[in-house]
């Protein structure tokens, strides 16, 4: 067993992460609130709204970032339109960030550190490149441990043997009422088709692979409300003479599926 040093250290680094990237794009915006907020106001845009002016492009890059990271699996028609929309947002905040220095460089009286304009324009650019790539980081490793769990999760279940059929996975939370019937309805067939013999002489079927789970789960009839049912699953897998494996084997596939199948349902309702 892990010591809880070594346990803790994984979970506390993302946060760490997280931290860091918070924190390095609140400095980006700083940088970049400030070029803009004067290019506002030599706008000649009124004096209490210049400090609203920021806010409208830089936010809009983070909101693009995260609306694109969202729509990811969305047809890609809605992904350029989003992605057409942070990249003139970008470029916008950009322009105006090198336009700000540059122009305050040429008016600057010499004397000092002297900078010409292609460097000075390169520099004020870093500030919005550096807010839109942490928005993008910080987004990715939020999301992160949970992906990290659930293969972790993969790879506890592919190393134990599988366990018999009925036999039930312990959990905190409160079966729903979809679980208690099929647990019912798993009970009355065990009643009325009692094990075979032969599974104790070692003659079982092979174990589904992961790749024949979910092409078969895709065929078989969903339940109730049009939510895809494990019980429904495995019954079609066993017909087809293979073991589906674990309960928690068949709760991965069928939350795989039933999003698949939302999402679908989604792009006919929008098409």
């Amino acid at each position: 067993m892990p010591s809880p040093s070594t346990a803790a250290t994984p979970a506390a680094l993302p946060v760490l992460i997280r931290t860091g990237v918070a924190l390095l794009a609140l400095a980006a915006f700083a940088l970049s609130y400030d070029a803009l907020r004067q290019m506002a106001a030599a706008s000649h845009i009124h004096r209490l709204l210049t400090y609203a002016f920021p806010l409208v492009i830089d936010g809009f890059i983070a909101i693009g970032i995260g609306a694109l990271l969202v729509l990811r699996n969305s047809p890609l028609r809605a992904r350029l339109y989003v992605s057409a929309l942070v990249g003139i947002a970008t470029a916008t905040s950009i322009w105006a960030n090198v336009l700000h220095a540059v122009r305050l460089n040429q008016q600057s009286r010499p004397g000092g550190l002297a900078l010409d304009d292609l460097t000075v324009g390169v520099i004020s650019a870093i500030a919005p490149l550096a807010l839109a790539g942490a928005v993008h980081l910080y987004l990715l490793v939020q999301r992160r441990p949970t992906h990290t769990a659930l293969l972790e999760g993969a790879r506890h279940i592919a190393a134990a043997a599988p366990p018999e059929r009925g036999a039930a996975t312990a959990t905190n939370e409160p079966p729903s009422d979809e679980d208690v019937a099929e647990a019912d309805d798993a009970s009355a067939e065990q009643v009325a088709q009692p094990e075979n013999p032969s599974a104790e002489r070692g003659d079982q079927p092979p174990t589904a692979t992961w790749e024949q789970v979910i092409e078969i789960g895709r065929t078989a009839p969903v339940g109730r409300d049009n939510r895809v049912s494990r019980r429904h699953m495995e019954t079609a897998i066993r017909g087809k003479g293979l073991r589906p494996g674990g309960r928690a084997r068949l709760e991965r596939a069928k939350d795989l599926l039933q999003a698949e199948l939302d999402r679908n349902q989604a792009n006919a309702t929008a098409a």
